[in-house]
């Protein structure tokens, strides 16, 4: 990072004037890189895409991905950092400040996932999605992003993963056809989803196995599914509890891809080049 650092400074004096002001940009917005894209700084600064790709590959860079992965690679928080920021947070959140109260509760939520990753059901969770020969999964429409991020993340490892939002009753697609051998349904569910415990019966009579994301106080049957990956519970009744299921299902799908191992690896490179070519190519 400090070399990306000095080659900035470089080009901010002796650069031509669009790798000076890209140059200065970067230099002077190094944490707000992970959320901007080629295009979002051509247009802050009123270049073409094709020129910051010019530049970024100027640097060594396929793209302004490859400088997101070395942020991430590079920029840790110490210790003493950690720990002085842990404290006045506690100390905030003590105080009754609102934002340090909803921090607070959203890293005990973080703590109790991450004490979910060691448990065996989590083990047999990622051994199913990883083995089953086809993946589906299956939510409220409300939740369909959600899906369909989990589905993209898990496609790094693996081919054979869709997903079914209920729609215009997609989830007849699981039961139109006769049952595939190893097939597993992925089942997120939330409190709107009220077709999910018949979703989960039927599926496992057609001979599907089930795995179940829930709020911890949702009341399932223990026979509705294989395996169940608890939530924390929900700050209130009526709320989807959306930062823990985020974080649930980032970290299951980084499990798949760690239990893949070399492949997964493999399909990333190159969908990672894929997407720099097509980067490309529209900047033409």
């Amino acid at each position: 990072m400090e070399d990306f650092v000095q080659k900035l400074r470089q080009y901010a004096k002796n650069g031509t004037p669009a790798e000076r002001r890209i140059a200065k940009y970067f230099t002077e917005h190094l944490n707000d890189l992970p959320f901007e894209t080629a295009a979002s700084v051509a247009d802050r600064l009123d270049l073409s895409p094709m020129t910051v790709g010019r530049f970024l590959r100027a640097l060594g860079y396929q793209g302004l991905d490859s400088v997101k992965v070395e942020i991430r690679e590079t920029v840790t928080t110490s210790p003493a950092q950690l720990q002085s920021a842990m404290s006045e947070l506690h100390q905030d959140a003590a105080e009754g400040k609102p934002l340090a109260v909803l921090v607070a509760e959203q890293i005990q939520a973080l703590h109790h996932i991450y004490h979910l990753t060691a448990q065996p059901h989590w083990s047999e969770a990622v051994s199913l999605i990883s083995t089953a020969r086809e993946v589906s999964i299956a939510t409220h429409a409300r939740l369909a992003s959600l899906a369909h991020h989990f589905c993209q993340r898990l496609t790094q490892a693996r081919d054979g993963v869709r997903t079914l939002d209920g729609a215009d009753n997609r989830f007849a697609e699981l039961f139109a056809r006769l049952a595939v051998d190893d097939a597993l349904l992925v089942i997120i569910d939330c409190r709107r989803f009220a077709k999910a415990r018949l979703l989960a019966r039927t599926a496992r009579r057609y001979g599907y196995k089930v795995v179940l994301i829930s709020p911890q106080q949702a009341d399932w049957m223990a026979d509705q599914s294989n395996v169940m990956l608890p939530l924390p519970p929900a700050r209130a009744p009526d709320l989807d509890n959306l930062p823990p299921l985020i974080a649930l299902l980032d970290c299951l799908s980084e499990s798949v891809v760690l239990e893949v191992g070399e492949e997964a690896a493999l399909r990333r490179r190159r969908m990672l080049e894929f997407a720099t070519v097509l980067g490309e190519t529209a900047n033409h």
